[in-house]
């Protein structure tokens, strides 16, 4: 039995390797997953020369042509403060009262000395005539008349002064109500009911919120590149460019605390106002420049790279290109080497891509 049992295993053994033997081989690298890789659809730009801008960017101060201090010509305390910071005031409204009561009194008191200033003044003027006619008719003397004519010169000159002084005091009662010098936007207000005040104490502002510029200092290195009609672009802190305006106005000196030139640009945007801070991004020139958008650079260590889609026997493969960047245009990148016009950026699924992988550019 066991000779038997031998004998089975070997003849089921040949039979076995003999059926291996007769199945064809599978070919090198084929599998579950197929053959070689596929190619990753993307998308491409064909790299082509745009006007690309050269320029620098500096921080700018938005300021009215027509903006005021206030300060009170007289001294005293406020009484009452009639608008909030941020109010719109028309030409003379009122703004804020400096307490008048003292200057009122003296007010008074020259009104009641011109009064009495005047009926000397009538009286004499009316004795004069009376004398003038007396000294005709032979009744009076020489004498009397001319001292009756100097009494009306001088009853005369005092009544003038008493009237110059109430015009002046009266004046001087108006310099206690504080009005608006124009139509504008009222700024802060630091001050408030009960504070005394003198003619050195900021009460407030007020601004025209038109015929705005943007006050751009320009480093002095660039002194001779700097001329009027040169195009500005105003930014926000965002980078979103809100007008384009150009430099209307050059200082013919240098500031000696920032050691810049002030230039002005017109503006006109409701989004701006006094004394705001914006981006003021100077146009020196423009010149032809590749380009390539944003989403198709990546950084390595620093150092920016695209893919561009190579034709290697009719079948295209990613190639990692280092590239210099210049400013940005838009959602472009201006790039100052690393690519030739007519290649084929990809500028989409770069994140799936490494260098001489297979690509099938859609566009």
């Amino acid at each position: 039995m066991e000779r038997k049992g031998t004998l089975i295993f070997g003849t089921l053994l040949i039979a076995s390797l003999l059926s291996a033997c007769g199945k064809p081989a599978q070919p090198a690298g084929a599998g579950a997953q197929g053959g070689a890789p596929q190619a990753l659809p993307v998308q491409t730009e064909v790299v082509a020369p745009q006007s690309v801008p050269r320029s620098d960017e500096y921080v700018s101060t938005i300021k009215s042509r027509r903006s005021a201090t206030i300060n009170p010509r007289v001294a005293g305390n406020l009484i009452s403060i009639n608008v909030h910071s941020g109010d719109r005031v028309k030409v003379g409204q009122l703004l804020m009262v400096i307490d008048p009561i003292q200057q009122e009194a003296t007010v008074s008191s020259l009104k009641a000395t011109e009064q009495q200033k005047l009926a000397v003044y009538q009286y004499n003027q009316v004795e004069v005539e009376r004398q003038r006619k007396l000294y005709a008719e032979g009744v009076t003397s020489r004498d009397a008349l001319d001292q009756a004519e100097q009494a009306f010169k001088n009853s005369k000159a005092d009544y003038e002064a008493a009237v110059s002084s109430r015009q002046a005091g009266e004046k001087q009662l108006g310099f206690y109500s504080i009005r608006a010098p124009f139509d504008g936007i009222v700024g802060d207000i630091p001050v408030h009911v009960g504070d005394y005040v003198s003619t050195t104490t900021l009460l407030t502002t007020v601004d025209e919120n038109k015929d705005l510029e943007a006050y751009i200092y320009i480093p002095t290195e660039r002194a001779r590149e700097v001329h009027a009609g040169l195009p500005v672009v105003i930014e926000d802190n965002s980078g979103k460019e809100i007008e384009r305006t150009a430099i209307d106005f050059i200082s013919p000196q240098v500031d000696d605390q920032l050691q810049g030139i002030l230039a002005k640009a017109p503006v006109h945007s409701p989004q701006l106002r006094t004394e705001q801070l914006v981006k003021a991004r100077v146009i020196w020139s423009t010149a032809p420049a590749a380009t390539v958008p944003v989403l198709a650079v990546t950084r390595i260590g620093g150092q920016a790279f695209v893919y561009v889609a190579q034709d290697q026997g009719g079948k295209y493969f990613a190639k990692q290109r280092a590239v210099k960047l210049g400013d940005t245009v838009g959602n472009s990148y201006a790039v100052e080497s690393g690519l030739a016009n007519g290649d084929k950026v990809i500028i989409s699924g770069t994140q799936f891509l490494v260098d001489g992988a297979p690509v099938q550019p859609l566009g």
